[in-house]
C-alpha cells in the first residue's frame, strides 16, 4: 500500500477564474492569477526547494532556498512570494542557482545536529531532502564556535517534543498556530542568532497552545516530533479514514506499521478539515487499544454477579433467548433498542431494522433524543428537511455570523479555526451565550454584540430580534414574497410586531441589553450574507424545537437561507449523531425521516425485508425507562451508548435499567451502563472497521479498517448475528452491501455507493438523480417543502424555576479536551488538561458563599446532589453556574431534572435550578457510585479448563 503523499505546492493554489500563463524551464503553465511562481512550477511536478514555504500556509520568504531567475528582472526573487505573471519565463535551475541554494543549506546544517541515523525524522525530514536536493557535500564554517546545539528539549506536552536544537527558526510552526489554527500561542523571540521559537514565557504544557498538532505537521525537521513517532519509528503505511469524535468528520491518515498505529495525520485533501485537526482526532487515539477494552464477549444471570467471559456463539444465543422469553412473557412491545451515534450508518441501519423487523416493534431511539432531536424537528417544520443547511466552506462567504448556544472553540474546533480564519478576514460576530465563550474575545477575534442572556430565554431573544427586523422594515420581502407561505408569514408578522416580542419587553425576562439586542438584530438582518451556527445551548431546553424554529423564521425573513455564507447550520455533537438520524433511530421514522405510519413507505420496506411491519411509533429513550420503572418494559439492546452517563436525572435512569430482565450492552468498555447489563458484546472502535459517517454538514465520508476487530467482530457482525439469531435473517458480506440497501430504500441516499465516495471523496446528501454529486447547499431556489413556514413561536418560561433553596441557574457544556461521557479521552493523555469537572461560579457569587478557588462545594438540586471543586470565573454571569460532565465520578446529571422539550422530550439540561455551599465530602450518591463501581463491574477468574 505505502504511505499516501499529498501534493504540497509551496503556497496555496489561488482560487481565481482569471488565469496567467507562464513558462517554466521551457514548459508552459496556465495558473489562476494570484498564484505564485513556487506553485505554477509545483503543479508541472517541479519542486523548487524550500523550507518555510508549504501549500497550508500564505507566503513568507524566509529561507532564501527557492530562488529562481526571471527573464528581463534583475537578481534571484524568491519564488514563494513572487505571483506569476502572463508572459514571464522563469529558470528554476542554473549554476548560480545551485551554487546560492548549497551556501543557504550550508548555514543551515552549520548550526544542526548532524544526527540524521538516529534522528526520530529520518527518512521524513525536509531539512535532509534539501540537503539533497542542493547537492551539499561538506559544511566548510565548522561547528566548534557559538551555536544553538546545546538548547533545551521540551517534553512537556503529551504527545509531541520540542527539541530546539533542530529549529530552523523557518516560523513555519508559528505561522501555522497563527493562520491555520488560530491560538497565536507561539511566537520568535530575540533577534538575529538569538532568535527561537517560544510558546509564550513557560513551556508547550503550560502554554495557550491547543495541541491541535497543526505546528508539529508544519515543522520541515524534528524539532516539533510525535512521541509515538520517537517510540516507534516512520511508518511503512497509511489509510486514508474519518475521525469518531465531533460532528465535524476530520479526515485522517492513519499512518502505520503492520497493524500498530503510528500517528493519525489530518488528511488534505478531507473536505471537512482540509488538513486540520484538533487535540482529539490527532492524538487521543490510544483509547482504541487501552488496557480497559473488553474484548470477550460476557454474561450474567444478574447484575449483582460477576461477569463470565463466553464465546461469541454463546453471548448471541443468550441474548436471543432472553429477549424471546421476555417478549413470550410480557408482549411484542417489551424489549427496544438504541442506536450509536459512534458507530457508523450502516451500524445504525441494521439495529433500526433489527428491531423494526426481528424484534416486531418500533421501539428504537438515539442519542439524538438527548441533543439534537429539536434541530429535526423544528428545520422539518419550518424548512422540509432534517438537517443544516451549508458545508462547512460556506463560513467563509459569511458577512455576519451568529453563534448562539454553541461553543465552537472546545465542541467543534476545526470548524472553529476556519470560523476565526473568516472573522479575521473581517466578518462581524454576534454571540448569544449565558456564558462568555472564547469567541467573545480571543487573539484577533472580537465579537461585536454578546447578547448574554439568562438560560432558558432563547425563544424570547430571538423573537425581540425578528420584532426588530419586522418593525423597522427589515425583511426581505421580494424573497418572502417569492419562497415562503404568505398566510404562515402573515399570521407570524402580526404576532412577532406585538410590543411584548419587543426588545425593551423582554428584557426583564432574558437579561440581555435592549439597545445591544437591537444592533445585533439590524447587523444580522443588514450586514451581507448572514450564517447561524448553533448547539445544544439551543436545543436542550423546553423550548427547544421552538427555538430552532424562531431562528429560521429570522433566517428566513432576512433571506438568509439557500446561498453561500447564510443557512442554519447545527454543530453536531458526536461523529455520526447526523447519520444515526438519517438511518431511523427514532421509533415514528424510517431511514429518510419518513413516518411509519405512512403505509406506502411502509409497504415499501416490508417488500424490501420480507417481513410485516408495525405502523404504530414505538417508544423513546424517556418511554422505555418510564415503563421500565413500572414493569411493562423489560428488554434493550444499547449499541454503542451509555445512557446512566449522558441522560438526565440519573436517578431516575439507573431505577428504570435496574428493573429490566435483560440489557445487552455492545460497547469498547464496561461503562456506567454495563453495571446494569447482562450481556456485553465487545465493540470495535472506528479504527476496526469498514462504514460511514454523516457528519454535521451532512457529508457522507468512508471509515476504512486499519487494524482487525480486537474482539472478533465489527458491530454490523454482531447485530447480524444477533437478528439471525432471532429468527430474522441478514446476510451480509461487506458494509458496502448494507449501503446498497440503504441506497435503494432511503431516496436521500439513492446515488451512495462507496464507489462514488471512494472516487469523489466524500458527498453530502441529498445525493440522487437531481443531484448526483451531491448537494453543498440546501435549499437553492426552493425549500424542500415547497413554501418556507413561518411558525408562531410563543416564549413559554420552562417550569425549572430559581427560588430561596435553589436561586442559582446551572448549565452545562463541554471542555475541549474531553469529549462527551468522556469514555474515550479519560483513557487518553487529554485527561492531563481535565483531570476532573470543576463548577464555574462567578465571583459575586462565590463570596456570598464563603467559596474560595478549589474548594469542594456540594452542588444540590430537587433531583439530587454532588460535590465538586470550585473555579471562580467571570465567564459566567452572576447568579449562572456552569459545569461539565465528561467524569462519571462526578455525576453532574444527578443534578439535572426530567424536565424536557415540548416537541421531543430532548431533556433541559441548559437550566437547572440549584444551590452551592461549601462541604468537605462526596455526596451520598457519590459514595454509592463508587462502591457499585466495584460490585456492579467484577469479571470472574477464567476456570483452568478455559
Amino acid at each position: 500500500m505505502g504511505l499516501i503523499k499529498e501534493t504540497d505546492f509551496g503556497t496555496p493554489i489561488r482560487a481565481n477564474e482569471t488565469t496567467v500563463t507562464l513558462r517554466i524551464d521551457g514548459q508552459s503553465v496556465a495558473v489562476p492569477q494570484g498564484t505564485s511562481v513556487m506553485a505554477a512550477a509545483a503543479s508541472l511536478g517541479t519542486r523548487i526547494p524550500r523550507l518555510c514555504a508549504t501549500d497550508s500556509l500564505e507566503p513568507f520568504g524566509s529561507c532564501r532556498l527557492c530562488l529562481v531567475e526571471i527573464d528581463g528582472r534583475r537578481g534571484t526573487p524568491a519564488s514563494c512570494t513572487t505571483p506569476a505573471e502572463d508572459g514571464m519565463v522563469v529558470s528554476t535551475q542554473s549554476a548560480r542557482l545551485a551554487q546560492l541554494r548549497r551556501g543557504v543549506m550550508e548555514l543551515y546544517i552549520s548550526d544542526h545536529p548532524l544526527d540524521c541515523l538516529t534522528c526520530s525524522a529520518n527518512g521524513d525530514c525536509e531539512l535532509q531532502d534539501m540537503a539533497g536536493a542542493v547537492g551539499l557535500r561538506q559544511v566548510r564554517y565548522g561547528m566548534d564556535g557559538v551555536n544553538h546545539l546545546a538548547a533545551p528539549k521540551d517534553e512537556s506536552n503529551p504527545y509531541f517534543t520540542f527539541e530546539a536544537s533542530k529549529c530552523i527558526v523557518c516560523s513555519r510552526c508559528v505561522r501555522a498556530c497563527d493562520e491555520v489554527q488560530g491560538t497565536f500561542a507561539l511566537t520568535i523571540t530575540g533577534r538575529g542568532f538569538d532568535s527561537k521559537v517560544a510558546a509564550g514565557p513557560t513551556d508547550f504544557f503550560g502554554s495557550e497552545c491547543v495541541s491541535c498538532g497543526a505546528c508539529v505537521q508544519a515543522c520541515p525537521t524534528a524539532t516539533l516530533t510525535e512521541k509515538s513517532v520517537i517510540a516507534k519509528g516512520q511508518p511503512e503505511h497509511s489509510v486514508v479514514t474519518t475521525c469518531a469524535y465531533c460532528g465535524v468528520g476530520c479526515a485522517f491518515k492513519a499512518e502505520m506499521q503492520g497493524t500498530d498505529l503510528v500517528r493519525m495525520v489530518p488528511y488534505k485533501d478531507g473536505r471537512a478539515n482540509e488538513g486540520h485537526s484538533c487535540v482529539k482526532g490527532r492524538f487521543a487515539w490510544g483509547y482504541a487499544t487501552h488496557r480497559d477494552r473488553i474484548t470477550r464477549p460476557m454474561i450474567r444471570a444478574k447484575i449483582s454477579d460477576p461477569w463470565q467471559e463466553v464465546s461469541w456463539e454463546q453471548a448471541i444465543g443468550h441474548a436471543a433467548s432472553e429477549f424471546r422469553r421476555l417478549q413470550a412473557t410480557h408482549g411484542r412491545d417489551s424489549i427496544g433498542g438504541i442506536t450509536s451515534s459512534r458507530c457508523t450508518n450502516e451500524e445504525t441501519f441494521l439495529v433500526q431494522k433489527l428491531v423494526r423487523a426481528g424484534f416486531g416493534n418500533n421501539n428504537v431511539d438515539t442519542c439524538a433524543r438527548v441533543c439534537h432531536s429539536p434541530t429535526g424537528y423544528g428545520l422539518m417544520t419550518t424548512l422540509g428537511t432534517s438537517a443544516g443547511t451549508q458545508d462547512f466552506a460556506s463560513v467563509a462567504d459569511a458577512d455576519v455570523i451568529m453563534v448562539i448556544g454553541a461553543n465552537p472553540t472546545d465542541g467543534h474546533p476545526v470548524f472553529a479555526s476556519r470560523m476565526k480564519r473568516r472573522l479575521r478576514a473581517g466578518a462581524k460576530l454576534i454571540v448569544v451565550d449565558p456564558r462568555r465563550i472564547d469567541l467573545v474575545r480571543s487573539p484577533h477575534v472580537e465579537a461585536a454584540h454578546h447578547l448574554a442572556l439568562l438560560p432558558g430565554t432563547n425563544v424570547a431573544v430571538l423573537n425581540a430580534m425578528s420584532h426588530v427586523v419586522v418593525t423597522e422594515g427589515l425583511v426581505a420581502t421580494d424573497y418572502v414574497r417569492e419562497r415562503c407561505d404568505a398566510q404562515a408569514f402573515d399570521s407570524w408578522q402580526h404576532f412577532i410586531a406585538e410590543p411584548r416580542n419587543s426588545p425593551e419587553a423582554t428584557a426583564a425576562l432574558t437579561g440581555v441589553d435592549p439597545t445591544a439586542l437591537r444592533q445585533a438584530a439590524r447587523l444580522y438582518a443588514t450586514g451581507g450574507a448572514a450564517a447561524i451556527y448553533y448547539g445544544l445551548g439551543v436545543t436542550e431546553h423546553s423550548q427547544g424545537s421552538t427555538t430552532v424554529m424562531a431562528m429560521a423564521n429570522l433566517a428566513m425573513a432576512t433571506g438568509n437561507i439557500g446561498k453561500p455564507g447564510t443557512g442554519l447550520n447545527p454543530l453536531r455533537g458526536q461523529n455520526n449523531v447526523q447519520g444515526s438520524c438519517d438511518m431511523g433511530s427514532f421509533p415514528h421514522e424510517f431511514p429518510g425521516y419518513r413516518h411509519v405510519s405512512d403505509d406506502g413507505v411502509r409497504q415499501a420496506f416490508e417488500a424490501l425485508w420480507n417481513v410485516s411491519l408495525s405502523g404504530e411509533p414505538g417508544r423513546r429513550i424517556p418511554n422505555m425507562l418510564d415503563d421500565a420503572v413500572e414493569g411493562s418494559f423489560k428488554g434493550l439492546y444499547i449499541q454503542g451508548e451509555d445512557i446512566a452517563q449522558s441522560d438526565p436525572d440519573t436517578q431516575h435512569v439507573t431505577a428504570g435499567l435496574r428493573a429490566m430482565e435483560c440489557i445487552v450492552i455492545q460497547d469498547l468498555f464496561l461503562n456506567e451502563t454495563a453495571k446494569y447489563a447482562h450481556v456485553f458484546l465487545p465493540g470495535s472502535s472506528f479504527l476496526e472497521k469498514d462504514g460511514t459517517f454523516t457528519n454535521a454538514e451532512r457529508r457522507i465520508s468512508r471509515v476504512r479498517k486499519v487494524i482487525p476487530p480486537l474482539g472478533g467482530l465489527a458491530d454490523w457482525e454482531a447485530t447480524m448475528a444477533l437478528s439471525n439469531a432471532l429468527g430474522f435473517a441478514m446476510q451480509y458480506s461487506h458494509p458496502s452491501e448494507i449501503m446498497d440497501e440503504i441506497a435503494v430504500s432511503t431516496p436521500s441516499f439513492k446515488g451512495i455507493s462507496y464507489e462514488k465516495i471512494d472516487a469523489l471523496g466524500s458527498l453530502q446528501w441529498p445525493c440522487n438523480d437531481a443531484a448526483p454529486a451531491g448537494t453543498p447547499t440546501m435549499h437553492v431556489g426552493r425549500f424542500v417543502r415547497g413554501l418556507g413556514r413561518f411558525m408562531i413561536t410563543e416564549f413559554i418560561p420552562t417550569e425549572e424555576r430559581t427560588g430561596t433553596l435553589f436561586p442559582l441557574l446551572l448549565t452545562t457544556g463541554r471542555i475541549l479536551s474531553q469529549y462527551n461521557v468522556g469514555a474515550q479521552t479519560r483513557r487518553t493523555e487529554n485527561s492531563r488538561w481535565h483531570e476532573e469537572d470543576v463548577l464555574e461560579i462567578h465571583p459575586f457569587d462565590a463570596e456570598q458563599r464563603g467559596v474560595v478557588e478549589g474548594d469542594l462545594v456540594c452542588l444540590a438540586s430537587r433531583s439530587g446532589d454532588v460535590s465538586l471543586r470550585a473555579r471562580i470565573s467571570e465567564r459566567m454571569q452572576p447568579g449562572v453556574v456552569y459545569t461539565t460532565f465528561h467524569h462519571p465520578k462526578t455525576g453532574a446529571n444527578v443534578i439535572t431534572t426530567d424536565y424536557s422539550d415540548w416537541a421531543t422530550n430532548c431533556p433541559e439540561y441548559k437550566v437547572t435550578a440549584v444551590q452551592v455551599r461549601k462541604t468537605n465530602r462526596m455526596s451520598d450518591w457519590q459514595a454509592r457510585f463508587f462502591d457499585e463501581d466495584t460490585a456492579l463491574t467484577q469479571i470472574a477468574e477464567p476456570s483452568v479448563a478455559e
